[in-house]
């Protein structure tokens, strides 16, 4: 959510964000919706005291013996008048509310501006592309020819974009969870498992409404929505909570399975486990304080690369443009890693500074001492590791001619073999 502030005496940066993000959203009438509701609040309140008026004249004129009737009769007026301000509040309320949750983020004025990918921007990039005297096989092929891979029955059991993995697969998949956790715990985070499904509130919080209805699953007759990533739970953690300054940064790394519906991406990645509906993540979310956080997002990106030059995974930094960002983050960077059998590099980490966008929606503040006034924190997310898709490059850029795979050097401490 916006700071209300910016909208009312900077419409024009907000139309500007929007352009930028090639979003359509009515700023005149969220400007119109403030009016009226405040309007409404003034004039409610003006009401309640005139009714208070009204009932201490009521009890002097009855201690006095005199007649009240002309006085509850102005008392019933005011009263229903009060009760058709107080619903039309109401209703404008709501109406601000929507709209206020509607709209996206700001932009650092740093992000490339532009429609989509084609925008981005390249920051550095690491490591040697692998070279093979072989033709490069795809993850699939590898893995289905290893029996670590059942996309079929899986088919069969749940759909597609569902899979079974199996034998070696299932023990790289773990092993980068172990890694992953154990390098984030020597950064600095605290491992937390979090809820797999949250509320509605909480998932608003985190998340545009809009944004998130056709991606997550939602939980039949209840309010539950499973969680497309652990940022979603870890952003409502400390959600109506005032923080102590001196606590912060706070930084989490969380483990969970992640679920998503992936709508309007039939014909994208439809074979394999790069793009699928159900994988496990670690998670770096940090709390900070708002003049540190753009330190945090740098440090939080420079975590992420340390991870992939660990496992030797060649890959780039890309700076996201104003059009292919997501909607709550004012600044985003992603990282490609590079996938053999495609001949391309391909998005394996997204990290964002959200400032306090998710914190005003969720009332997530800090104070330094009980006589200082609170102010918001800003969120950070930003991915360690999302294992379907890294096990996509370790299987195709560590496959050897015999068609096993290399098991990347980090890892035998938690998958002790050569090759699976």
């Amino acid at each position: 959510m916006l700071d209300p502030k910016i909208l009312r005496e900077d419409s024009q940066s907000v139309r500007d964000m929007l352009r930028d993000r090639a979003v359509q959203f009515d700023v005149d009438e969220f400007i119109r919706s403030d009016t009226s509701r405040r309007r409404l609040i003034a004039e409610a309140d003006a009401f309640r005291q005139k009714r208070n008026q009204i009932g201490k004249e009521i009890a002097r004129a009855k201690k006095a013996c005199k007649d009240v009737k002309t006085l509850l009769e102005s008392m019933k007026e005011v009263s229903e008048q009060l009760l058709q301000l107080e619903e039309a509040q109401r209703a404008a309320e709501g109406r601000y509310l929507q709209l206020a949750m509607a709209v996206p983020n700001m932009i650092h004025k740093s992000v490339p501006r532009g429609p989509d990918e084609s925008a981005n921007v390249e920051i550095r990039r690491w490591g040697d592309i692998p070279t093979f005297g072989f033709a490069a096989r795809s993850h699939i092929d590898i893995a289905v020819q290893n029996d670590m891979l059942d996309l079929e029955r899986a088919a069969k059991a749940a759909g597609s974009r569902f899979y079974y993995l199996k034998n070696d697969l299932v023990r790289l998949n773990h092993a980068l969870i172990s890694y992953a956790l154990d390098f984030a715990a020597r950064k600095g985070y605290s491992p937390v498992q979090p809820p797999y499904m949250i509320n509605r509130r909480s998932m608003e919080g985190a998340v545009i409404a809009d944004d998130f209805e056709d991606v997550i699953y939602k939980v039949s007759d209840d309010d539950l929505y499973l969680i497309g990533t652990s940022e979603h739970a870890l952003a409502s953690m400390h959600s109506n909570e005032i923080l102590d300054g001196k606590s912060l940064p706070i930084r989490y790394a969380g483990i969970s399975p992640c679920f998503r519906r992936e709508a309007g991406a039939h014909g994208k990645d439809q074979k394999g486990i790069f793009r699928v509906h159900q994988f496990e993540k670690v998670e770096q979310f940090v709390f900070s304080r708002p003049e540190d956080s753009w330190n945090e997002h740098e440090r939080m990106i420079a975590a992420s690369e340390e991870f992939y030059r660990s496992l030797d995974l060649p890959h780039k930094v890309m700076l996201l443009s104003s059009g292919d960002m997501g909607k709550v983050s004012a600044k985003t960077y992603d990282i490609e890693a590079w996938m053999a059998n495609q001949s391309a590099f391909r998005e394996i980490v997204s990290c964002s500074n959200c400032v306090d966008f998710q914190a005003r929606r969720l009332m997530i503040r800090f104070r330094d001492s009980t006589d200082k006034e609170t102010a918001y924190v800003h969120t950070l997310n930003g991915t360690m590791v999302a294992t379907s898709r890294v096990m996509v490059s370790i299987l195709e850029n560590f496959q050897t001619a015999d068609g096993h795979v290399s098991v990347p050097a980090p890892l035998k401490r938690y998958l002790p073999l050569d090759e699976i």
